[in-house]
């Protein structure tokens, strides 16, 4: 059975009158709780009506207590305690604000943008763990709307994202190049048309990749569907097989440092240049953790770190 509180009877006017019990007098409780005395007074004065019976009595110019008042104190505060105790539990429970952060992320921005992260937040909150959990665009998404992520760092350009119940935090864009062996014979001065590659083999990622999307949609521009070699289930693997002579591919420009020297880029031409855009996402109900609230605000000084050596 629900006890019988009025509803009027909030945690504001409990704390209202828990300092005003401490405090003694409502000048100095106003200027503990940064309130108008009239707010004060207010809260005090519901209160005594919700709780239907004499709390006060004016002496003077002063509000005294009555022993009433001095039994409902030693109730707020049991009950305040308890309420406390019971929001921690509630956030263990589900994993909010504690000492661990369960993070996805593509294979792709484990090279720097996540271990820049994972320093920035070391900094920040020197006692958090990390938990890293690597996988295609579609498997983060669903991991995260399970519950199972916290946060996931993903390109947004080929998701479907519902910002009712998600926060986007945008972090930088990457263009899409051709990728060949280094023995290849390709010109990397000249802007690439895929067309001229339609007797090439190629190698790619399996569906449901960031960057599987962008590469069915360039060959469908060119107009012919490419001999795919091999599909494979992280980029890492893929730009291996390239490197081993296997095939060409699509990859984001943020490879490029690591395969520079093994692999061929080349840009591609207008008809088929596309843009992945990172971003951090993570559920918009648990804005307020601190652990998310620290994520975001790294990942928003990485991203003007980008802007500025761009």
């Amino acid at each position: 059975m629900i006890p019988d509180i009025a509803s009027d009877i909030t945690f504001r006017k409990l704390a209202i009158f828990m300092t005003f019990m401490e405090k003694g007098n409502i000048a100095r409780t106003a200027e503990a709780l940064a309130l108008s005395g009239v707010s004060v007074h207010r809260a005090l004065h519901t209160l005594e009506e919700n709780v239907r019976c004499p709390l006060f009595i004016h002496k003077g110019r002063n509000l005294m207590a009555l022993p009433a008042a001095v039994t409902l104190l030693e109730y707020c505060q049991e009950v305040t305690q308890l309420m406390a105790r019971g929001l921690e539990e509630t956030r263990k429970t589900a994993g909010v604000g504690q000492g661990r952060l369960r993070v996805g992320t593509l294979y792709s921005l484990t090279l720097e943008t996540v271990p820049r992260l994972i320093m920035g937040m070391k900094l920040r909150r020197p006692d958090l763990e990390m938990d890293l959990t690597m996988g295609s665009n579609d498997a983060l998404l669903r991991m995260l709307e399970d519950g199972i992520l916290d946060a996931i760092l993903i390109s947004i350009s080929e998701s479907e994202i519902d910002y009712n119940s998600l926060e986007v935090l945008p972090l930088f864009h990457d263009d899409i190049y051709l990728a060949a062996p280094a023995s290849a014979s390709l010109d990397t001065t000249k802007l690439a048309d895929l067309r001229d590659y339609r007797d090439q083999k190629f190698v790619s990622l399996a569906e449901g990749f960031a960057t599987y999307v962008g590469f069915q949609e360039a060959f469908h521009i060119a107009g012919f569907e490419p001999e795919i070699v091999t599909r494979v289930n992280d980029i890492f693997s893929m730009l291996s097989l390239v490197q081993a002579g296997v095939g060409f591919t699509l990859m984001p420009g943020r490879m490029k440092k690591m395969y520079e020297g093994s692999v061929k880029l080349q840009k591609l031409s207008q008809p088929y240049q596309m843009q992945q855009l990172i971003a951090i996402v993570f559920a918009r109900n648990r804005e307020m953790d601190p652990n998310l609230l620290a994520l975001a605000a790294e990942g928003r000084m990485y991203a003007r770190s980008l802007q500025e050596n761009a």
